[in-house]
């Protein structure tokens, strides 16, 4: 079986930027990782030299048990996808998918069957005697992702393919790669910016900033418990609520505390709670109503996002902005004033470093 292993890798520029710091994760066969996080945090530097086109600056790449740091690109058996999907224009889709195996000096009847069998699985069969211009987006990525197919490599490393593409492309393009994923059974190691392709394509994600790894784990854990407020504020469709808190009192049945505008909350919860922190949770775990109860707090609505199936309802407490979800049926209005009541269960708390509270 495959294993790639990460151990202390850092890229340090020649003018002392640090674009990637002390990362170490390990990819197993089958597994599908995702690399996850904003802009310049150093996902696809990391996916750079685990191709060998970036070089390493400290730390060492292992495939199974060998070092792999300064093996050229071309003999790593590894298959890449790009942005920009990387065809040359000036060949067919044929003899596109042809070229790796060309440079392998590959017999010609061998390269014919294995572009077949690989436009026959991506459904561009029919494209074969096309140039790139000729394809529409979804047919240009689908030939990007049979080039890197094509050698069968032991790991697959996936550039954002799918940025440049519309949204419902995008979603299909996410089945595909998937199954596709399943079916060779390969390491796979996917960058993008956008959280819910992680969500729904990863197997287990590694959440970056700043160059450095934030959490690393299934998508559930990620998304249930974020270990800090930058991976829960990062991972979430509709971002996740905070709010500032000061410890009233505690004991072993109830806390008291008090939220950001000086309202009392009381909740059951067991954790020791330090004198100042932050509670977190997600806008579906927060309870709507047009009628006060015991322990809800009152906000004015100020936008409201139906999505067909639900409403995100945005709502001013205080000075903030937060968001919460609404049946589609409930009768709720831009200035509507609400009742918010917070699910003690999937409520989140992080101290003054960022951290969580376990």
């Amino acid at each position: 079986m495959a294993h790639l292993k990460l151990l202390n890798i850092e890229k340090v520029y020649p003018n002392g930027t640090k674009a990637v710091e002390n990362i170490s994760f390990e990819v197993a066969e089958g597994e599908f990782v995702v690399l996850v996080g904003p802009s310049g945090c150093g996902k696809t530097t990391i996916l750079r030299m685990i191709a060998g086109l970036e070089d390493i600056s400290n730390g060492e790449i292992y495939l199974d048990t060998k070092i792999i740091n300064n093996l050229s690109p071309k003999d790593r058996n590894i298959g890449m996808v790009f942005q920009n999907y990387a065809l040359y224009p000036h060949l067919t889709v044929f003899e596109n998918l042809a070229f790796p195996l060309q440079i392998q000096k590959i017999k010609k009847f061998q390269i014919k069957s294995n572009v077949e069998k690989i436009s026959e699985l991506l459904q561009i069969s029919d494209c074969l005697y096309k140039k790139p211009k000729e394809l529409s987006g979804g047919q240009r990525q689908r030939v990007a992702l049979g080039r890197a197919l094509i050698r069968q490599p032991r790991i697959l490393l996936f550039d954002e393919p799918l940025s440049n593409l519309d949204a419902k492309l995008r979603v299909e393009m996410r089945t595909e790669i998937t199954k596709l994923h399943r079916s060779l059974n390969a390491i796979s190691i996917y960058v993008t910016h956008d959280q819910i392709e992680a969500m729904t394509m990863a197997t287990k994600i590694i959440i970056l900033n700043n160059g450095k790894i934030q959490q690393i784990g299934s998508p559930e854990e990620i998304y249930n418990l974020p270990k800090n407020k930058f991976v829960a504020s990062f991972i979430g469709s509709t971002p996740i609520n905070f709010f500032d808190c000061k410890l009233l009192e505690q004991n072993d049945s109830c806390t008291s505390f008090s939220l950001t505008n000086g309202e009392m909350i009381n909740i059951q919860t067991k954790r020791k709670l330090p004198e100042k922190f932050t509670l977190a949770i997600r806008p579906e775990n927060l309870s709507v109503s047009q009628m006060q109860n015991s322990n809800s707090i009152k906000g004015k609505v100020v936008n409201i996002e139906n999505l067909g199936y639900e409403k995100n309802l945005y709502f001013e407490y205080g000075k903030s902005l937060y968001s919460c979800k609404s049946n589609i049926e409930n009768p709720i209005n831009i200035n509507d004033d609400i009742f918010i009541s917070f699910l003690e269960d999937k409520l989140l708390f992080y101290n003054e470093q960022g951290e969580l509270i376990n």
